[in-house]
């Protein structure tokens, strides 16, 4: 006898989902209109149309208001979906990302983005890089640094010489996947990924297929690409990439350090975003060379120490001609308009031979 009840009530409580769905219908849309006048003023006044701080001041107004029981972070992600799609009737934003679908250069952008972003899919950091420079993308997503593996060096080389600016960050939690075409690990003669995939894996894959050829491609969606052409290989990534192209996942997790993460940076040209505002909670990153002489590098601190800034990286790379040369790139807590980080960073471009700020821009959570 209970059960035409129960039946009774779910039906009603379903009559009211699907009047509370018409009524958020209605409202996104009419928040969709909205956006599209303030479209038209930033049109005419010739401001961006993207504001990273913008985005992050309405979501973290709305999740501070959240009664509840939808969890914070999911109400965050829903209200970047809806200002990502409103972003989009007003312009359309382009993305330069490493490719193919499926990347966690792609995921990154996506978090940042949204996913009505215009994705723009790049074979190698170079063209993330070239694509952002020339116009072509608004913006560029590009892996900096990985938890277990340290710096992705290329993409340190590439600012180098470039005229972006990093104006945000994403820090992704990363789980790479071993996947193929059929749900063993039989027979597996190949495993393709980044090469910084095969080092973040290097432990498993010695112990639990220590005889398979490593091959390193462009990115781990490309192995994940090659992989569904061939039975006999295999490859490391994303449950996005295992999706994308058809492959069982045959092993979940199998990066070496459970706490694996990337750090991306988001790149424009000044003239498409300027330095964002101070949020609070920044960072300012900066790329410096040094006369070759006795406590060159030891008093590159001083400034810092001097003025109370804290340092939160210290990497050298060769400078690459020929006289063992290096240029050194920091990460600094803080922003470039707070007075202590100003007068610090006045003081250490005295002493350098080369200077340049990368960006001053917010952390990710």
């Amino acid at each position: 006898m209970s059960q035409p009840i129960q039946s009774e009530g779910l039906a009603a409580l379903r009559v009211q989902i699907d009047a509370l769905d018409a009524q958020l219908l209605q409202l996104v849309n009419a928040r969709a209109k909205v956006a599209e006048q303030v479209g038209e003023i930033k049109r005419a006044e010739g401001s961006p149309f993207f504001r990273p701080d913008r985005v992050a001041q309405v979501i973290d107004k709305i999740t501070q208001a959240n009664p509840g029981p939808l969890k914070s972070e999911h109400v965050a992600s829903i209200w970047r979906e809806i200002m990502s799609a409103c972003l989009a009737l007003e312009a359309p934003q382009r993305v330069a990302v490493l490719g193919p679908q499926g990347t966690f250069c792609e995921q990154a952008a996506i978090e940042f983005f949204g996913s009505a972003a215009n994705l723009i899919y790049c074979a190698n950091f170079d063209e993330v890089f070239h694509a952002t420079a020339a116009g072509t993308a608004q913006y560029g997503v590009v892996g900096m640094e990985n938890s277990t593996e340290g710096v992705v060096a290329r993409s340190l080389d590439l600012f180098l010489r470039s005229p972006v600016h990093v104006v945000g960050e994403v820090s992704l939690l990363i789980r790479h996947n071993l996947m193929r075409q059929s749900n063993s690990d039989a027979g597996i003669e190949v495993v393709m990924a980044h090469p910084q995939a095969l080092a973040q894996c290097q432990g498993w894959l010695s112990q639990h297929l220590p005889h398979v050829e490593r091959r390193a491609v462009s990115s781990n969606a490309e192995g994940a690409r090659l992989a569904a052409t061939n039975p006999a290989w295999a490859a490391l990534a994303s449950e996005r990439a295992a999706s994308q192209f058809g492959l069982h996942i045959v092993h979940h997790a199998i990066q070496d350090e459970a706490y694996n993460r990337t750090r991306f940076a988001v790149i424009a040209l000044p003239q498409t975003l300027a330095t964002p505002p101070a949020s609070g909670k920044d960072c300012t990153s900066l790329v410096v060379s040094v006369p070759n002489r006795p406590g060159a590098v030891h008093d590159l601190l001083v400034p810092l120490k001097n003025n109370g800034v804290s340092m939160t990286r210290f990497e050298s790379r060769p400078a690459k001609s020929g006289q063992w040369e290096y240029y050194f790139y920091i990460d600094i807590q803080g922003h470039v308009s707070q007075p202590h980080v100003a007068a610090a960073l006045q003081e250490l471009q005295g002493l350098c031979a080369f200077y340049k700020v990368l960006g001053s821009y917010p952390v990710s959570e």
